[in-house]
């Protein structure tokens, strides 16, 4: 039985490949094939990346509601006082 070593891709390889199917429209298994890479790998790098991205946007997404919502609380607490007087 042989040894198969692990390859060990960079980030930017793998960035690359999954944007052959992202932007350039390739089927996976096309673009996998064209890398000499098992296709399974490549939907799971495009699948990582899709997380990442969607987690990184909502991080942002949380921190301009926390941002809006102090503003808004301070604006509440002005209009309260204003309605006072």
């Amino acid at each position: 039985m042989r040894n198969k070593q692990r390859r060990h891709h960079t980030k930017e390889f793998k960035e690359e490949a999954v944007k052959l199917v992202s932007e350039q429209g390739y089927a996976i298994s096309e673009a996998a094939r064209n890398l000499g890479i098992n296709p399974n790998l490549l939907g799971r790098w495009k699948r990582e990346m899709d997380m990442s991205r969607s987690a990184y946007s909502g991080s942002v997404s949380r921190v301009n509601m926390q941002a809006e919502l102090k503003h808004l609380r301070k604006e509440n607490k002005r209009l309260k006082l204003d309605a006072k007087y």
